[in-house]
């Protein structure tokens, strides 16, 4: 076992201060003369956001990893681990991050925070390459009938079998094909794609060049947003060191399969991630969708076959054609295959990326890696799955199993695997706003349904935050969900009507709340708020008065708050702070 210290410098780690903390690691290294004996690592993101994390790894001591660590933390942790042979107790990483990890099962995210992203003969180590060796001695059609084997579907969000889509594009005949990979990442609280960009980009690299042998294509294109700067970086790193040891460019590995790769940046429009408008803007034209048939496979990009795949699919490719089918199909459920990458986000104690196995449920993602609520005492309420599209399933739903098809029955779909959680704090008509909002913004205005009806969707929704709502306008929102759901031209406005539909499903009597007796029960509509301090539960604590930034409050020690209304701009931090719910 090598000396080694990894320090994760994904995005996350880079902006808490990890190249500073490498730098410092490398002036101990060097006036203690150990820098021969230590290798610094400058990985990805691991997927637990302690930023900045390290781990050392020594022959005596193992594998140990310390969390939170500040430039300064590096003479301590040098002097004692690394010359003493004693671990740093006190900036070790504890049981939280331990539970983060114990149940997944990391095939997409195997390397992330493992690997230095820049150095391909890092990847190599890993085995990497050696699916695409392997692939080069196989015909196309034994490669397609080994991902259709594997029960491999899309994790773009559609769960469209991934074998069967490689087959409908080798089938055309063409002299030109392109393989394209779907990076352009906009859900909400998603950052699944980024990571693995920044942490294993050969691994989508190498998926790429075996869907190129197998389907005939020549060309690939990384559809990548501009706001993933240093994914791109990394991607252009790994392309230039790609085809300088031989596994993209002319006759690849000394085989007659010839491929590469560029990258087209995308602006950050949502509907960009729907594939035909995708490909327009590859091709240079607005982001806008165009009516299927005919599908991408059959015309695509400048009308020739072309195949999609998102980041996390084509980093599964890999390990299929390495590990082979049945070992893929031997996890998850009978339907849905492999494991599944999740951004744990919202009210949850552990956020980050956690890969589990299809069939988890939404409470064991939650309540295992997730580690619970972030509060202590809340509960949970809800999730928000499938990004904004998706839809907000309360915590009857929880022991749902995540799979494409117990997710589609509820209301909600995968999506690309976004999870924001949700406890009692969490207004679900507010949430329904926002994410109408998001995609009133988002829509490309092409077809009449998305353009027009959405945002008459969003106007009753703000009516209803703020008090102006009626009993008729909850049937208004159910027959505009469903009209724009049937006749939108795209995904986006097809299921953009989401998490309405989900939250007047299963949350219908805060829609009450709001619109018959005026009140939001999670005080978080402020037209809806009384802002009054309630004498029954109010305990005369004055925390209210202390976070007041207006002073507004009056209090003395021993006596009731009162609220100023002339002074009150309704900022709620006084709601925030009062630990017995006691403001209207």
């Amino acid at each position: 076992m090598q000396n080694t210290i990894l320090i994760c410098m994904g995005t996350s780690g880079i902006s808490a201060g990890a190249e500073n903390v490498a730098k410092n690691f490398e002036i101990e290294l060097k006036n203690r003369n150990l820098r021969e004996k230590y290798k610094i690592v400058r990985t990805g993101d691991r997927g637990l956001f302690r930023d900045v994390l390290v781990d050392i790894i020594t022959p005596e001591l193992g594998r140990i990893t310390y969390e939170y660590i500040k430039p300064e933390h590096v003479p301590q942790i040098v002097e004692e681990h690394l010359i003493k042979n004693k671990p740093v107790a006190k900036l070790q990483a504890g049981d939280d991050y331990k539970q983060f990890f114990a149940k997944q099962q990391r095939i997409v995210l195997s390397n992330c925070g493992e690997i230095d992203p820049e150095n391909i003969e890092d990847y190599i180590k890993h085995d990497g390459y050696k699916a695409l060796s392997k692939a080069l001695g196989m015909a196309p059609d034994e490669i397609i009938q080994e991902i259709e084997l594997s029960g491999l579907r899309g994790r773009g969000g559609a769960g469209f079998s991934t074998g069967l889509k490689w087959r409908y594009c080798r089938s055309p005949k063409s002299d030109i094909k392109y393989v394209v990979c779907n990076a352009d990442e906009g859900d909400p609280g998603a950052f699944m794609d980024r990571s693995v960009l920044e942490g294993d980009p050969h691994a989508v690299i190498e998926g790429m060049a075996i869907a190129g042998h197998a389907i005939g294509a020549q060309e690939g294109f990384i559809y990548c947003r501009a706001e993933y700067p240093l994914a791109i970086k990394r991607l252009e790193i790994a392309i230039s060191q790609s085809k300088t040891k031989g596994f993209l460019g002319n006759n690849i590995l000394g085989s007659k399969f010839s491929f590469d790769i560029k990258i087209k940046q995308g602006a950050g429009a949502f509907v960009c991630g729907e594939e035909t408008a995708l490909l327009a803007s590859i091709e240079g034209h607005a982001g806008r969708p165009k009516p299927r048939p005919p599908f991408p496979a059959q015309k695509g990009l400048w009308d020739k076959p072309t195949l999609i795949n998102n980041v996390e699919t084509l980093a599964n490719i890999r390990h299929i054609i390495m590990k082979g089918s049945k070992w893929f199909a031997s996890i998850g459920t009978e339907k849905s295959k492999g494991t599944k990458v999740f951004a744990l986000a919202g009210k949850v104690k552990n956020t980050g990326l956690a890969e589990v196995p299809m069939g988890t449920t939404i409470r064991e993602l939650i309540f295992g890696p997730g580690g619970g609520m972030s509060k202590r005492g809340a509960k949970l309420k809800a999730v928000q799955i499938g990004g904004p599209s998706g839809g907000c399933l309360p915590d009857s739903l929880a022991d749902t199993p995540i799979d494409y098809e117990s997710i589609t029955k509820t209301g909600a779909i995968m999506g690309s695997g976004g999870m924001i959680v949700m406890d009692e704090s969490t207004c679900m008509v507010d949430i329904a706003k926002f994410f109408l909002n998001f995609t009133v913004e988002e829509s490309c205005g092409k077809c009449v349904p998305c353009r027009i009806g959405l945002k008459r969707m969003l106007e009753i929704i703000e009516k209803i935050a703020k008090g102006e709502g009626k009993k008729e306008h909850m049937d208004f929102l159910y027959e505009a969900s469903n009209t724009i759901k049937n006749t939108s031209l795209c995904g986006l406005g097809q299921t953009a009507p989401n998490p309405v539909l989900t939250t007047l499903k299963y949350f219908h009597d805060e829609y009450e709340a709001h619109i018959l007796e005026k009140r939001c029960p999670a005080h978080v509509c402020v037209d809806l708020i009384k802002f009054e301090v309630d004498k029954e539960k109010c305990i005369k604590c004055g925390q209210c008065y202390k976070a007041c930034p207006v002073d507004a409050i009056n209090w003395e020690k021993g006596e009731y708050a009162a609220i100023d209304k002339d002074k009150c701009i309704k900022c709620k931090a006084c709601i925030e702070v009062c630990p017995v719910g006691g403001i209207e």
